[in-house]
């Protein structure tokens, strides 16, 4: 377990603060689509059919409670399945120094400068090391690519500072990143660690997740003031390939009868899954029930195949969901597969640090 306090002594590893980035291909890309436009926006899929989740299966607990190196909400998670791995993301503490920085910083700072702070599990929850990532993003998804050379993280990066109605700031991230873990790391949105990859020009709040049983990538993004999903061959989206395999609109309505907060989503086979809900007391929140929704929606077609409340995690004291990921237990059975969704809580009202709950369903019809 790496201690913080024991991290800031020994200063940890900083990388590239000033480096140039590397970029691939498609900073200026047209993106190019398998068939012709829908009338609703969405271009029809070529997604091989495949079965989906069932909403109303009993949600299942995986992890509850667990801490994190940083004291703040979890943003989003993903496994790599390869090593039985968890990687979880939040924003950086206010008033923590890393390394490289002459000063500390608000938590407000934090937010609207997108620093992250990435922590690494194994299966039962023990923190196996952390790295920084300074000027990303918000961490509303993560994906992880679990190779033989090591677990690589997919993120936002480039991070833009947004204003709020309210008159603070979030950063968001309109490009898309990916490095490999590093115990001890401080990375820079402009670190030589990272390749880069945008997509057309005026796309942004890019974030992502990875499917990882047919290696497809699927993006959020928000095009002239709208979000989409798009999904991508990995390998070809690597290589500099924008060719979608399926491209749709976000739904409405993700949480019925509730303002949509949208909080994370997963992708497996023919089908994308939409996590949307706010914590206990917002929005209309109240225990037990909640007003956390999962959403399902067919990649071929743009429409919604399913829509359930979940109360999964229902008897924490603060709950609130965050993130989603495609869990693998038995990589020798890539068939085994868990759809997980991830909750922030803390433990006390004398004790607001959060912790993560992860809940899942595994029946596929």
């Amino acid at each position: 377990m790496l201690d913080r306090r024991r991290f800031l002594r020994t200063g940890g590893i900083v990388i590239g603060a000033a480096a140039v980035p590397t970029v691939a291909i498609g900073a200026a890309q047209a993106v190019t689509h398998s068939r012709h436009t829908a009338r609703d926006g969405a271009t029809p899929g070529a997604v091989t059919a495949s079965k989906r989740f069932d909403l109303t299966d009993p949600s299942v607990e995986l992890l509850r409670e667990v801490p994190l190196t940083g004291t703040r909400v979890l943003q989003s998670f993903a496994f790599d399945n390869t090593r039985g791995h968890l990687f979880a993301v939040q924003l950086v503490d206010g008033g923590l120094q890393l390394p490289g920085e002459t000063q500390t910083y608000s938590g407000a700072d934090r937010e609207a400068d997108g620093d992250l702070c990435l922590t690494r599990l194994d299966a039962s929850g023990n923190i196996l090391g952390t790295m920084y990532l300074r000027g990303f993003g918000h961490g509303v998804q993560i994906g992880v690519e679990s190779t033989t050379y090591g677990t690589y993280l997919w993120t936002e990066t480039h991070n833009i500072r947004t204003a709020n109605s309210d008159g603070t700031y979030t950063g968001w991230g309109d490009r898309l990143a990916r490095f490999k873990f590093a115990n001890g790391a401080v990375l820079t949105a402009d670190s030589p660690a990272l390749t880069q990859y945008t997509l057309e020009s005026g796309v942004d709040r890019t974030t992502c997740t990875i499917d990882p049983v047919n290696n497809l990538l699927a993006v959020r993004c928000r095009v002239a003031g709208a979000f989409r999903f798009r999904l991508y061959d990995l390998a070809a989206f690597k290589a500099g390939g924008r060719t979608t395999l399926a491209d749709v609109a976000q739904p409405a309505d993700l949480q019925p009868g509730y303002t949509d907060t949208f909080q994370g989503f997963a992708s497996y086979g023919s089908y994308l899954y939409l996590l949307a809900g706010s914590a206990y007391g917002v929005d209309g929140s109240a225990s037990p029930n909640g007003n956390t929704y999962i959403t399902s929606v067919n990649w071929n077609t743009g429409t919604v195949a399913e829509q359930k409340l979940t109360k999964a995690a229902y008897t924490l004291l603060y709950r609130e969901p965050e993130g989603m990921a495609i869990q693998i237990p038995d990589p020798g059975n890539p068939q085994s597969l868990r759809l997980c969704s991830g909750f922030a809580s803390y433990t006390s009202d004398t004790d607001q640090s959060k912790r993560v709950s992860i809940y899942y369903k595994d029946l596929l019809v």
